[in-house]
């Protein structure tokens, strides 16, 4: 949606290794947008933003206007509907349509730009498990490519609304980072409970454990699992994620 960062820069990179051909859409989209939320104060610098794809040589960028992505109004848009395992949960809890708004954008985006591979950041991982159900719905023959959240160096996940916090919200935030770690070394020392591993979880909008497939709830890990936690510091909402899978090393 614009506004681009490292993190973006980074699947930029990705797929330049990949394929022959990189396009970029930049749209912010507002079927995602719910009641109050900040649609028309989202961060915006088209410009800055398509000079900083023109650096890392892409092939196409492509702006579209609201109009060419929802020719029948916003308001007559007819929504995907992703499986409610996969939009109840974790950010859908608090933001029920904006799954299915990402779905509704996405899927048209695909069908305009026609993608072989796709590449989404995993820092937005219940996003990337409703495009996964949206690609083997609708487009089995593109390629997901998940790529690892990209931070900063003391451990703040790169993202659009970093730039809303204040410098005392931007210390509290790397409390998220550190909460993912100390998890994550428990996880390393042997337990798997959730209950354990959570026992001491901060009082965030949640700070859940659930598959990292499904989403489901899940009481021990034994497979990969996904913790994934929300935040609000003033009016700023962050998420953040790591993965805990037996025999693997922690992203962060």
């Amino acid at each position: 949606m614009g506004a681009l960062h490292e993190g973006h820069l980074s699947l930029v990179r990705a797929a330049r290794k990949d394929c022959d051909r990189v396009v970029v859409s930049i749209f912010v989209n507002p079927t995602q947008f719910g009641e109050g939320e900040d649609f028309d104060k989202y961060p915006r610098d088209l410009e800055r933003d398509k000079n900083l794809l023109l650096e890392e040589g892409v092939d196409e960028i492509w702006c579209p206007t609201i109009a060419e992505i929802y020719p029948e109004g916003v308001e007559n848009v007819t929504r995907i509907e992703p499986p409610q395992e996969l939009t109840n949960a974790l950010c859908g809890a608090s933001r029920p349509d904006h799954f299915s708004g990402v779905a509704t954008v996405v899927k048209r985006l695909f069908e305009k730009v026609q993608p072989t591979d796709v590449y989404f950041g995993q820092k937005d991982y219940q996003q990337t498990r409703v495009i996964d159900w949206l690609i083997k719905e609708f487009f089995p023959k593109i390629k997901l490519h998940v790529c690892e959240t990209v931070r900063e160096e003391d451990g703040l996940a790169m993202s659009s609304r970093n730039v809303y916090l204040n410098d005392e919200e931007r210390k509290e935030a790397l409390k998220i980072s550190q909460y993912l770690k100390g998890v994550n070394k428990l996880f390393e020392q042997g337990k798997g409970a959730v209950e354990d591993l959570l026992r001491e979880a901060p009082s965030y909008e949640y700070a859940e454990i659930r598959d990292a497939r499904t989403l489901a709830r899940i009481d021990r890990v034994e497979g990969a699992a996904v913790l994934a936690v929300a935040v609000k510091f003033g009016k700023t909402r962050l998420i953040d994620n790591i993965i805990l899978c037996p025999g693997t090393k922690s992203n962060l």
